[in-house]
Formats: C-alpha cells, structure tokens, sequence
C-alpha cells in the first residue's frame, strides 16, 4: 500500500477514535451526571425520611413525657381533692359530734323518732341507736304506736337513729352518719374538685 493511502487509512482511523472518545467521554460525562443526580435525589429522599423519622421520634417521646406529667399530675390533685374532703368531713364530723351533746340534738332526736313512727303507722319495729343515745330510747319508744325493740348499733357513730319494721320490709334512716356521707358525695360531685 502507498505510503500516503496508509497515512490517511490511519488518519482515519485516528479520527474515528477521536470522534468514538468524544462521543464516549460525553457519554460517560452524561452517565456521571445522571448517576449523580440518582445520588443526590436518593440522598435527599432518605434525609428527608431521616428527618420525618426523627421527628415522629421526638413527637412520640414528648407526648410519652406530657402523658405522664398529666397523669402524675391528675394523680397529685386526687390525693389533694382526697385530702381536702377528708379534711372539710373530719371538721364536720367534729361538730356534729358537739352537736349530739346539746339539747337542740335531743329534741331533733325526738322529732326523727315521730318521723319514723308515723311512717310505720303503728306497726312493730326495732329502733337501732348508738351507744350515747340508748338513755333516751324510753322517750323514744313512746312515739311508736306497736311494739318496739331498742338495739345498740355500732355502726351509728355520731348519733341520731334507724328504725326497722319487719312487716313493712323497710329501714328508715336518721342517723346523722348517713346524712354526712349522703352530704360527703353531694360535696365530691359538686365542690368542683374534680380532676381533669
């Protein structure tokens, strides 16, 4: 072959690998360019999600903590709304206490008594009274138009009395215990002490 046909054999050759490393350099500039926008996209999707991860983290730890500060302090005001009812009905128990001893409670005796015989209308009943006030049951006996048994009952406290008529199948309370209890849960329900 002609020397100057080989010359432009290989300059053609040179060429078309110039052109083929051209076109593969852009490639592979093109390949890196999409390959790391991938990277970054993907790079950018995962901190986003680290981050909603992280958060959703932070949300669930700080409403662990409120839920339990809440509670604890739902639990400190029950134990002070306890302690504060306990207090107002140890203050009120003390004064009907005071109160059993006066005259004004004997005659407040005396007209639960009438209270309780008419209710029975003159049939036979048993009349439970405290420790205290079994002195005055004579007095108390005399309201009743039937029979009637006196009892000592334990369970009456602070004073006053319950009657008891078998045939009826009823109990008449007026003892002063009851009403302070039935006044105890008026109070909780309506002192607004509630806890939230």
């Amino acid at each position: 072959m002609p020397k100057n046909k080989t010359d432009n054999f290989l300059k053609a050759i040179k060429k078309y690998a110039s052109a083929q490393k051209t076109a593969m350099e852009g490639e592979v500039r093109q390949l890196k360019t999409e390959r790391l926008k991938e990277a970054e996209e993907k790079a950018k999707r995962d901190s986003e999600r680290m981050k909603k991860d992280k958060l959703i983290e932070t949300h669930n730890r700080q409403t662990a903590m409120l839920a339990s500060k809440t509670q604890e302090g739902q639990r400190q005001l029950f134990i002070e709304r306890a302690a504060m009812t306990k207090e107002v009905f140890d203050l009120a128990k003390e004064k009907l206490n005071e109160y059993t001893k006066t005259a004004e409670y004997s005659e407040k005796l005396k007209n639960s008594a009438k209270e309780i015989a008419e209710f029975f209308d003159g049939k036979d009943c048993v009349l439970f009274l405290n420790e205290r006030d079994i002195k005055a049951a004579d007095d108390l006996k005399s309201f009743f138009g039937g029979s009637v048994d006196v009892k000592e009952d334990k369970t009456i406290k602070i004073g006053g009395l319950k009657g008891y008529c078998k045939s009826l199948g009823i109990i008449a309370d007026e003892t002063l215990d009851t009403k302070l209890e039935v006044q105890k849960e008026w109070f909780v329900e309506n002192a607004e002490l509630s806890v939230l």
